[in-house]
């Protein structure tokens, strides 16, 4: 495997740092479609039920075969478009919108940062929404800096703009596949131009992107997705995945394909999405995610039994593991965790203090169930344990008589550098401390953790394809080489 190096990492303020993680990661939703009349409001209902891949801001593109219009903004679907706003868009957008979920660390939670990015160059409109992580994008950046190019966000996915408006690449005969090339890292793109949507997912296959087709009245629309409940929310018709190295053209002739590199010759689907991200509703890199979860629990119950009195998740996520783990243990299986609906997901909350504050609101422990019991709580990880810490001192306030804590997956001892918000070395609970030094620091009388032989176990493809560098830090591309085309070239392939 290439060795890891540190990754050079750009800062808000435009320069370098090596290895931080406060500088902008994404980990969004993207959705497209193509030729259906009021286009912005079957895009909306996308962003909506792919709302959990990022919470902080969206954004809606349309066009109408000319140019180009958006609307953004700061928070949930619902707070950010209002039926004014999509009026407004389906008049405008008659022929095809892109829309984006965002999230970031709180280097990057700012309103320049909210997707689609919209930019007029010389050959006419274009918007560009991203889930994933150029970690090459610092050192682009930093060239197109010096040639005078100003830039308008402190986010990683500008830097792709800039190079398909530029020269080099747009004297080549295919601009986008040409800027593709010069990529590094985890990236799945849709891009809305005035006749067409472009979208492309790397070779290495980081995050998940679907085709589907909508049929109105005997034609058939096409639509692309970062998960298939957004297709299903739609009424899309699920085709396939876009596959890692290949482009999808949704455009008035149709959709076409065409690539831009070869699949990497190990592929990196990131196993994470299986574990937290996605919406158990969807199948993702050819997978139910539900099930998945479920089995995750199965596996872990007969790693890790226990005499107690009962299962429990930590809702929501959760929840579909400890499922499995009663089925396997035969423990009755109980809701002694009740959410409140109206808080958001803790882990992407953009700071700390944020997050602290929302676990207090959002968790309330039923005594009646767990007090005098012995309890095993289920949850699907743990990243910096602030969440886990105060949910086990409520449970314990509560009268339960014993803890036991399961986590679906591995610790996460390593950052992730393509698209997770994940905190730097010394944020991560699991990094440098044993599994013993955390069941003290949580306050469980056991805790353990799915192996990660337990966890591909469970997986659909040969582990072999899966990112597993959060948990092993065994990151699939060596960053010494600074584009993708220097990667997956044949030359190269050795490396994998």
């Amino acid at each position: 495997m290439p060795r890891v190096v540190p990754l050079n990492v750009l800062q808000q303020s435009g320069g370098l740092r090596s290895g931080s993680a406060d500088a902008p990661k994404e980990k969004c939703g993207v959705v497209g479609v193509w030729g259906l009349p009021a286009p912005a409001s079957l895009v909306y209902m996308a962003l909506y039920a792919q709302q959990h891949r990022g919470q902080e801001s969206a954004g809606i593109a349309v066009t109408n075969g000319d140019d180009i219009e958006s609307h953004l903004g700061m928070g949930l679907v619902p707070d950010v478009f209002s039926k004014p706003d999509l009026d407004r868009l389906n008049w405008f957008g008659t022929t095809g919108a892109i829309g984006h979920n965002r999230y970031s660390t709180s280097g990057g939670s700012l309103h320049c940062n909210t997707q689609p990015l919209v930019e007029q160059t010389v050959d006419g409109s274009v918007a560009l929404a991203h889930n994933g992580n150029l970690v090459n994008a610092a050192a682009l950046r930093q060239k197109f800096a010096e040639k005078g190019h100003l830039f308008h966000t402190t986010s990683d996915t500008e830097v792709v703009i800039h190079l398909l408006a530029s020269p080099e690449q747009r004297k080549t005969p295919d601009p986008l596949a040409a800027t593709l090339r010069r990529l590094q890292g985890a990236f799945s793109l849709v891009l809305l131009f005035p006749d067409r949507i472009e979208a492309a997912r790397d070779p290495w296959g980081w995050r998940p992107l679907v085709l589907g087709e909508i049929e109105r009245e005997g034609k058939a629309y096409p639509a692309v997705a970062s998960e298939t409940v957004a297709l299903d929310v739609m009424g899309a018709r699920f085709i396939r995945e876009i596959e890692p190295g290949e482009i999808v053209t949704l455009s008035n002739e149709g959709v076409t394909s065409r690539r831009f590199a070869e699949p990497a010759p190990r592929l990196a689907r990131c196993i994470f999405e299986h574990v937290y991200f996605a919406s158990p509703a969807s199948t993702v890199f050819g997978q139910n995610v539900q099930r998945a979860r479920e089995q995750m629990g199965e596996v872990l119950a007969s790693e890790a039994p226990v005499d107690a009195d009962m299962v429990m998740p930590m809702p929501d996520s959760g929840r579909s593991a400890a499922n499995g783990y009663a089925y396997i243990s035969g423990l009755p299986y109980r809701e002694a965790i009740i959410p409140n609906r109206y808080v958001g997901r803790t882990f992407i909350k953009p700071t700390q203090h944020e997050r602290e504050a929302a676990v207090r609101l959002k968790l309330n422990v039923v005594r009646e169930i767990v007090e005098g019991k012995r309890v095993v709580v289920v949850d699907d990880s743990i990243v910096r344990g602030t969440t886990t810490k105060l949910k086990m001192m409520q449970i314990r306030e509560a009268g339960a008589k014993e803890i036991h804590l399961r986590i679906s997956s591995p610790p996460i001892r390593h950052p992730c550098y393509f698209g997770v918000d994940f905190a730097s070395k010394d944020q991560l609970i699991a990094n440098g401390r044993t599994v013993e030094e955390i069941r003290k620091f949580l306050g469980v009388d056991s805790l353990h953790f799915l192996s990660l032989e337990g966890l591909l176990s469970v997986a659909h493809h040969s582990p072999e394809d899966y990112c597993t560098g959060c948990f092993s830090g065994d990151y699939r591309v060596d960053i010494e080489h600074p584009t993708t085309e220097e990667i997956v070239s044949r030359e190269q392939a050795s490396m994998f």
